[in-house]
């Protein structure tokens, strides 16, 4: 509920009195909430058993098993120092955890990091419900958490291990506490805007771009508080000094010498567009593809959600945030992930519209005694958001790209067993998990792929000519007992694995249509005969 200018009160639309209203309490504790959302995403995790993007292994598990373990490869951002310890190291503990307990085996060591990141998923669907209470009511509220936990991306992404996720639910629980976010009736507890700065230090911390974010929270901040200099002098400033420098400690420590890590993140990213390298999208890629994409079928109730409420507030910081990262060459889908559930806070609005207006109708048709025995658009609209969801939800989870992660889950058990002595992967570098999942500390080798000024790397010569690469690469290795290999690059290998005497054992499938390369249908392992 918004007022006017002489103090009379204006509904949000088409929301009841009661909703439009200032709440004080919730129907539903937060622990109840809380919960329910923790076994959703305890079983979300198990159910995600595909391969998305690298960095959910080589940028996280890899680096804290090296922490915990001793063993694990650092790819070429840690040697630049663009990468802070921040993220890993939580997994690192966990995992010392694991082995205190001795359950550093192979199928714990393969589903804990996700069970760990289910915890903190859930941690931001519970805000993302208390925001959206404190901003709209519980009528707003729990149609918000329904779109969260309905939504496709956000069921194949949240609960990986990507520092997005973490920051994710790092700018959810921030933004509940940010007084400028808020409308004048709902007014943040007294110092809990200190909460909010000390989030988003540490957001900040964990990824350096998700300055984007903050920084339109602050400006905001800044023009809507009547305490600036307080703001900026006694909070803003100390606040993020601390967290700045006991980062900037820990990175020293692993480092062993000082690192400032947001300088070099922003040196590469944004200053000699580094990112690049990793290949470009147009300008328009965001709005056009990949955050609609996100959305999905969620799209046009976020719109009406938007246009209903006039709570530009937060609508603007979606625009911002889509705005600012459109300007990057290198765009992928989970850097704009954090403000995936805010837009469906807007979503969750149009819904809970719906069934005010279906409420609406449903009195004066009782009234007049008339039935209807047609689905109510709320009704229609529920089934077509499950319907279009569940099954690509299911899907990108549990088939597209599994073939990777079964590989390397197979042989993690087979070293186990001790039947595996050393790996060699004839395929594009970071295509699979690493010793995070193989936990054992046997001799590896991938195709490196690291930027080299212009000069084509391994993993591009061998995508170029698999078998004259093969050929080569073969005159310097230490025969390994197992190779791994697309089905795209073994139809012109097979003359060669046979030539060093090694037979197909086990084929894993993989995917049934191409992504960004030739058809990778199915993941084969070799072995030495």
């Amino acid at each position: 509920m918004r007022k006017r200018k002489n103090g009379s009160s204006i509904k949000h639309p088409n929301l009841s009195d009661a909703e439009a209203k200032p709440q004080k309490k919730s129907p539903y504790s937060s622990k109840d909430v809380f919960l329910t959302c923790l076994g959703f995403r305890m079983l979300n995790a198990l159910l995600i058993q595909t391969y998305f993007n690298p960095d959910e292994h080589w940028q996280a598990l890899e680096v804290a098993h090296r922490i915990a373990f001793g063993y694990g490869h650092l790819t070429w951002e840690w040697e630049e120092g663009i990468r802070s310890y921040l993220h890993p190291m939580m997994f690192a503990l966990f995992y010392k955890l694991l082995a205190l307990l001795r359950l550093d085996i192979p199928c714990v060591m393969i589903k804990a990091p996700r069970l760990l990141q289910s915890i903190f998923s859930a941690v931001g669907d519970l805000y993302l419900y208390k925001l959206s209470f404190v901003l709209f009511g519980d009528g707003v509220a729990k149609w918000a958490l329904f779109s969260q936990l309905a939504n496709w991306f956000m069921f194949f992404c949240f609960n990986r291990t990507f520092s997005n996720s973490l920051e994710t639910t790092l700018t959810l629980v921030g933004l509940y506490y940010w007084p400028s976010v808020r409308s004048s009736l709902n007014k943040a507890p007294s110092g809990s805007r200190k909460w909010g700065l000390a989030l988003a230090a540490l957001a900040c911390a964990i990824r350096p771009t998700s300055a984007v974010t903050w920084v339109y929270v602050g400006l905001l901040e800044l023009y809507l508080t009547h305490d600036r200099l307080r703001f900026i002098f006694v909070e803003l400033i100390p606040i993020g000094s601390v967290v700045l420098g006991i980062t900037c400690l820990l990175d020293r420590l692993m480092y062993d010498s000082w690192v400032l890590v947001p300088l070099n993140f922003l040196k590469f990213n944004f200053l000699s567009s580094g990112g690049d390298y990793y290949g470009t999208h147009k300008w328009h890629w965001y709005f056009t593809q990949g955050f609609t994409v996100m959305v999905f079928t969620f799209l046009p109730f976020c719109v009406a959600g938007i246009i209903k409420s006039k709570y530009w507030k937060l609508s603007g910081l979606i625009l911002w945030v889509l705005g600012l990262y459109s300007i990057l060459g290198h765009k992928e889908f989970r850097f704009v992930l954090p403000v995936l559930p805010i837009s469906l806070i807007f979503a969750g609005y149009s819904l809970a519209a719906l069934e005010e207006r279906g409420s609406r109708n449903g009195e004066k048709k009782r009234s007049s005694c008339i039935c209807n025995k047609w689905p109510s658009r709320k009704q229609l609209a529920i089934f077509f958001l499950l319907a279009s969801n569940i099954p690509m939800a299911l899907y990108m989870s549990l088939i597209h790209q599994r073939g990777t992660e079964d590989a390397m889950n197979y042989l993690s058990k087979e070293a186990a067993k001790g039947k595996v002595k050393s790996i060699v992967f004839l395929m594009p570098c970071h295509a699979t998990p690493y010793f995070s999942t193989l936990h054992n500390n046997l001799p590896m080798r991938f195709l490196d792929c690291a930027p080299s000024k212009g000069m084509p790397t391994e993993s591009d010569r061998f995508m170029m000519d698999p078998v004259s690469f093969a050929v080569d690469f073969a005159k310097n290795w230490s025969h390994p007992s197992h190779i791994v290999l697309f089905d795209s690059e073994e139809r012109h290998l097979k003359d060669f694995l046979v030539s060093h005497s090694f037979r197909e054992v086990r084929r894993f499938f993989h995917a049934h249509f191409k992504v960004d390369r030739d058809l990778q249908a199915s993941v084969v392992v070799y072995a030495d005969t």
